[in-house]
């Protein structure tokens, strides 16, 4: 069986969630692991034998192909040094801190003809595809990513950290040009917005409210859709679909003790192939790399999304 070696750069909590996936991914030989912190990359060797590389240039020489879960200010310069060395990237989002670099890295990948793939985990969630297949004609989408807060991510604001999810998603679902946005952000626990709210208007007639916060107690991943045909909402957390549709009539019905009531919508639970998105993402990276997949997100569509992520955190930053 055909084996790409491939090298995770990175062990904090992304780093190491890429690690337990990969372990369950038939066509990897795990190279090793690279980490600027040598206690991390003692302790996990030590605990599971795994190799370590004593510097980022070895783990790219070693291998064929980076996972890059570093912190975003790295994604740049890792990526860039191992694309110039014609390895396969799969970076965690976002691809880069700037618009700008993002180009550079387009470039890069055309030139010497590799597979570069950003993490956007949630394309691979099942119930966003099976979505994808019964939508037409979006006209309203709400979207809503509310975590507590974690001192994990200092180096970026929330609409780096989780709203870009909701970006690219809302992005490709619309599959139109974004022709006019409004966006609005506080700074409450660090130095970058931590909750943010955009406003999205699509050429056509697709509008999007998109709410991110890095400060709710509750854990909330939420996409509701409004068409012409029926009211969708999708819940990333259980991977469940509800589709509410006018009945097709609305003949009273006779309820217990003589109570009437009329039914006037009809409610539709949609069956999901449940996985793990992470690995379906990972399985995904190396069969583009074998050549038995094509990658389903380009990196134009990667380029755009860090474009009007960047004018959100442009327009919030504006106003303070």
């Amino acid at each position: 069986m055909e084996k790409v070696k491939l090298a995770v750069i990175g062990l904090g909590r992304m780093g190491r969630f890429h690690l337990n996936v990969i372990s369950h991914i038939e066509n990897i030989e795990l190279s090793g692991v690279y980490d600027t912190n040598e206690n991390a990359m003692s302790e996990l060797s030590k605990a599971h034998n795994i190799n370590t590389f004593s510097s980022l240039e070895e783990a790219i020489d070693k291998s064929d192909a980076l996972i890059i879960a570093t912190p975003t200010i790295n994604h740049f310069e890792i990526t860039k040094m191992a694309i110039e060395k014609n390895k396969h990237i799969l970076v965690e989002k976002p691809m880069t801190e700037t618009y700008e670099q993002a180009e550079i890295i387009a470039s890069l990948v055309k030139k010497h003809n590799v597979i570069f793939q950003v993490g956007h985990v949630e394309r691979f969630n099942g119930a966003v595809q099976n979505l994808k297949t019964v939508v037409e004609n979006p006209i309203l989408i709400e979207a809503r990513r509310l975590s507590p807060f974690s001192p994990r991510i200092a180096d970026v604001g929330v609409v780096f950290d989780i709203m870009i999810h909701d970006l690219d998603i809302v992005m490709s679902f619309v599959g139109k040009p974004l022709i006019n946005f409004e966006a609005h952000g506080k700074r409450i626990r660090t130095n970058h917005e931590d909750v943010a709210s955009a406003l999205l208007e699509f050429e056509g007639n697709t509008i999007a409210t998109i709410s991110s916060s890095r400060i709710t107690e509750e854990k909330i991943r939420t996409l509701a859709i409004s068409s012409p045909e029926a009211y969708f909402i999708l819940d990333y957390a259980t991977q469940d679909i509800t589709i509410h549709r006018q009945a097709t009539s609305t003949s009273n019905i006779k309820g217990i003790e003589g109570i009437n009531y009329k039914q006037e919508s009809t409610i539709e639970r949609v069956f999901i192939h449940r996985d793990n998105p992470l690995k379906l993402e990972v399985e995904h990276f190396i069969k583009c790399i074998l050549k038995k997949e094509t990658p389903i997100v380009s990196i134009e569509s990667d380029i755009k999304t860090l474009e009007v992520a960047e004018k959100i955190c442009k327009q919030i930053k504006a106003s303070w």
